[in-house]
């Protein structure tokens, strides 16, 4: 067996912290939430934060900051991607909340990304995953390995739709 990695230390304490969040099978979004929002170096470096999370959605602003920008002044498109995936991640989080203690991966395997015209200022991502899938996860408490989508919409901050995300993930989950 491979010596365990530090990231694989992270991701167990994460996994042990998230699992506070819940008791008496009521998941705590907001403490959920703050995880979700600190957990991943990358995002924290970028600055992509989740603002919302609840048993059905997540949302995941790109501040307004001339580093999110690309050479035409508009939002980054590797900006809006990052938290369209963030969003949908925590509505993942959120939608499985009771047995994220048992997440063993949650990886995106494919994405396909239109981004309908250039966004100024913050921009909202909207995610969510499939419903019966995330239903299933939560009812099966033996180890099984699920393929999931995820859906994110990017909103500027006029309310404009600015981009279209879908995603394909596989999720690994231990037995309860």
């Amino acid at each position: 067996m491979p010596p365990k990695s530090k990231f694989s230390d992270e991701v167990g304490r994460a996994q042990a912290a998230l699992a506070t969040a819940v008791t008496g099978g009521r998941p705590d979004y907001e403490q959920i939430r703050r995880m979700v929002d600190s957990v991943v170096p990358f995002n924290n470096h970028v600055g992509v934060r989740v603002t919302a999370l609840s048993g059905t959605e997540a949302v995941a602003e790109v501040a307004d900051l001339p580093t999110m920008r690309n050479h035409l002044g508009t939002v980054h498109a590797g900006a809006m991607f990052l938290a369209a995936e963030v969003a949908c991640a925590g509505a993942f989080s959120g939608a499985v909340a009771t047995r994220i203690a048992q997440v063993s991966s949650f990886v995106l395997r494919e994405s396909k990304v239109s981004f309908l015209r250039p966004a100024k200022g913050r921009v909202r991502a909207t995610g969510t995953v499939e419903a019966e899938v995330a239903a299933r996860i939560v009812a099966d408490t033996t180890a099984q390995r699920y393929e999931m989508t995820g859906k994110a919409l990017l909103h500027d901050d006029e309310g404009t739709l600015v981009g279209k995300v879908d995603f394909d993930y596989v999720c690994w989950m231990n037995a309860a």
